[in-house]
């Protein structure tokens, strides 16, 4: 659908309500001099406009906004669109490890098709990662070098992903499902017509009909659902960390690298002010997390059976003892015990340790999808009906105030360390 909105000069009064009611500041009023009562005019900047149509209903009374919808009739020629495509996300030029997962999982798509498998990277002085995207797979790597790339901003990352898929037209682009992914995958999916598929946890393809089958958890989790774009092109997905396994590097693997320079003030009608709408003020890392949640062997976590905020110093002396990090359920975080970063689950990190240590944790659904491929799992739990409890490997009945001080000191023990009692 493309969208039209005009303000018809003869009916606006110049009221303000559409500018009160725009929640992009598209609107603005400006003076009619030859108006024989003075009044002033609604207009619209297109290039700020989301099309929403809070505008229009605010100008009910005096109908001057009109929204009107053209049907495209112009079917999609598939014929067109060639290669799968990972966006390999990056962050102060280092490729984040879920590019390194998609371009596993797109190799597989790509044989399948025949047809090659590439990698876009995005960002200032980046084009020294694109040989290791190659050696990980990919045939050809698309590089844009550009200072407004340095850091990662909505406007300027959607619009030059946008424009490249326009310009090469890929059959199928897969993303990472993490903060970045998530922020600009949808804006992408609106500027070039087409449908996206978000937290993923598997992809295939039907190679008759050349569908992308994404699937996804649904309804909270309880059903898998597969979903298809038949009548779109590209074919959109985000994917989960952490759902697919690092691809390997061969190093006698070689590929084409594709520089592309744009003029970013022509790239939007808006040009470099819509682009630079949001700015970058600093990066703040998070200091809570000793060990990297989402790359971490090993994760001691704890949920609502910890009672209290304080229960976490006894999963971070655990996950201190071991080497491992440190993760929470949704109800702990809720409850203000431990920052989100720390979350695991549908709504919090996707992790696939190889041993997760659940503790005080019940086991729903949702928490169950963030952590269910971890290779050992052990639950403690007062509830040996817990769902944890009955999916683990190992399952800890009773106590964790007296399990987890009783199995710390027995490591400590078995390294030989002297605790000392005052």
């Amino acid at each position: 659908m493309a969208n039209k909105i005009e303000v018809l000069s003869e009916k606006c009064t110049g009221c303000s309500l559409c500018v009160k009611s725009c929640p992009f500041g598209a609107i603005v009023l400006v003076d009619r001099p030859e108006h024989p009562k003075k009044q002033k005019l609604a207009v619209i900047d297109v290039a700020k406009c989301n099309y929403c149509g809070a505008c229009v209903d605010a100008c009910k009374r005096f109908g001057a906004i009109l929204m009107l919808k053209e049907e495209k009739q112009k079917a999609v020629d598939f014929a067109l669109y060639k290669d799968v495509w990972v966006y390999a996300e990056q962050r102060h030029g280092e490729v984040s490890p879920v590019a390194y997962e998609l371009l596993n999982e797109g190799r597989k798509l790509a044989d399948k098709l025949k047809t090659h498998l590439c990698a876009v990277l995005l960002g200032d002085k980046i084009e020294n990662q694109a040989q290791d995207l190659i050696l990980h797979g990919a045939d050809k790597v698309y590089v844009i070098d550009n200072p407004l790339l340095k850091e990662f901003c909505d406007d300027p990352y959607a619009e030059t992903l946008a424009h490249l898929i326009r310009e090469e037209k890929p059959e199928i682009v897969i993303m990472g499902a993490t903060n970045i992914g998530r922020s600009f995958a949808s804006r992408v999916a609106a500027k070039i017509d087409t449908g996206l598929t978000a937290d993923c946890t598997a992809l295939d393809v039907d190679v008759s009909t050349r569908n992308l089958q994404q699937t996804r958890p649904a309804f909270g989790g309880n059903i898998m659902a597969t979903i298809l774009t038949p009548r779109h092109r590209p074919q959109m997905a985000t994917v989960r960390h952490k759902v697919f396994k690092r691809a390997t590097r061969d190093t006698s693997r070689k590929g084409e690298i594709v520089k592309k320079n744009y003029d970013f003030s022509k790239l939007n009608p808006g040009g470099l002010d819509f682009m630079n709408r949001a700015k970058f003020l600093q990066f703040v890392a998070d200091t809570t997390a000793k060990v990297n949640l989402s790359e971490a062997d090993i994760i001691v976590s704890g949920g609502r059976g910890l009672g209290k905020p304080e229960g976490f110093k006894l999963i971070e002396e655990l996950a201190e003892t071991i080497g491992g990090a440190v993760g929470a359920s949704r109800a702990s975080v809720d409850s203000g015990w431990i920052p989100y970063s720390h979350q695991v689950g549908q709504t919090g990190r996707t992790v696939a340790p190889k041993i997760y240590i659940a503790c005080g944790i019940s086991g729903q659904i949702q928490h169950l999808v963030g952590m269910g491929s971890s290779e050992v799992i052990i639950a403690i739990n007062r509830d040996p009906e817990a769902p944890m409890m009955k999916i683990a490997t190992f399952a800890l009945e009773g106590d964790l105030y007296e399990i987890i001080p009783w199995i710390i000191k027995e490591i400590k023990k078995s390294r030989g360390e002297i605790e000392f009692v005052k």
